[in-house]
């Protein structure tokens, strides 16, 4: 008996332990994230809840599978939680402001992970990457593989592919893109033989591969029956992969028919590999290490009613306010750096890209 009551009374202290200590934990932080269909935000989540844990934080992450009634049901469970803040990359970013208003009447912080939240004032804060710059240096690899492979080729013929129309990011990759791209296309230097351009016209909703590869089907079909593309700027890995199984089906990359040069973003396992076996040109590496770290930092100076540091506080108008925001710098991967940037920094394993 007086064992049992030894017992009972070390579980009881046990179980007050562990409620002191999870009460001296530093807070709760919400994480919501748009969907696990591709490895990028896989390794966001994973990223920022090692990093938050370490730092003293507790963390909620949850993914909405690209489902938008999904993500709104989750932000709202968080903070019926209790979160002292949240960490949203937004499925659709025009479509959270009741629930931001909601979290701001609970006295919850907002912080705009990697994609900007629109149509808010109770957006805080803005961890991203310089999304012009992808722009640009997707546009600067593609003309740069486009001299490279055919440069007896004048004009090249070229075929535009946009991001998500609901993601604010898309038009910053493409305005980016086409600050390079439109004097060439004004000097009859690059040719659009579809004649689609702008992101009404090449937009690929939800990021969707399929939508891309049955758009170059399209494209193909319609234009390239006695000419050859040569380049296409593709602003994600996931609709690279998709242009290219529509190229590759029509016989690019075999034979005496060159792969046109194909861009991507986020260098994902498949893409790397594509890059080198010489299908893929490129891809535009954003180490999500680093925003992980950013965006830690900005959630511990919230927590200590300190001004989170930021480096930009003119160019993301949400159509409410300019939101405070910290850029960091993307990098071109292609097959003659891959190893040095991915490899050695440690981001992927050699055996990972075999």
């Amino acid at each position: 008996m007086n064992f049992l009551k030894m017992a009972g009374a070390l579980a009881v202290s046990l179980c007050a332990l562990t409620a002191q200590l999870h009460a001296e934990g530093k807070g709760l932080i919400g994480i919501s994230m748009p969907t696990k269909s591709s490895a990028r935000w896989i390794d966001d989540g994973n990223n920022m809840v090692k990093q938050f844990q370490a730092a003293g934080y507790d963390t909620d992450l949850q993914y909405a599978e690209d489902d938008i009634p999904n993500q709104l049901a989750q932000i709202e469970n968080m903070v019926t939680k209790g979160v002292n803040v949240l960490v949203i990359a937004a499925i659709d970013g025009t479509t959270l402001s009741n629930a931001l208003d909601n979290a701001a009447a609970a006295g919850v912080k907002v912080i705009a992970y990697d994609r900007l939240i629109r149509d808010s004032g109770n957006v805080d804060y803005y961890a991203t990457f310089d999304n012009f710059k992808v722009g640009v240096i997707q546009a600067t690899s593609l003309v740069d593989g486009l001299k490279a492979r055919f440069p007896d080729v004048k004009p090249w013929n070229v075929e535009l592919f946009g991001g998500s129309p609901d993601d604010n990011n898309a038009y910053f990759f493409y305005n980016g893109a086409m600050s390079v791209l439109q004097p060439m296309i004004d000097k009859g230097e690059i040719k659009i033989p579809s004649g689609q351009t702008g992101m009404d016209k090449v937009g690929t909703l939800r990021w969707d591969g399929a939508v891309a590869q049955a758009r170059m089907d399209n494209i193909l079909s319609a234009n390239y029956t006695q000419s050859h593309v040569n380049g296409v700027l593709a602003p994600y890995d996931g609709l690279s992969i998709g242009i290219l199984s529509s190229l590759k089906g029509v016989g690019y990359g075999s034979g005496d028919l060159k792969m046109p040069i194909v861009t991507g973003q986020d260098a994902e396992v498949q893409s790397v590999k594509s890059i080198v076996a010489g299908e893929q040109y490129s891809s535009v590496f954003k180490d999500t290490r680093e925003l992980a770290k950013v965006t830690v930092g900005m959630v511990d100076a919230l927590m200590q009613d300190k001004e989170p540091p930021v480096n930009d506080t003119k160019t993301y108008n949400n159509g409410v306010k300019i939101v405070p925001s910290y850029l960091l710098d993307p990098v071109e991967v292609d097959k003659s750096n891959y190893e040095k940037i991915l490899v050695g920094s440690g981001y992927y394993t050699a055996d990972q890209l075999k």
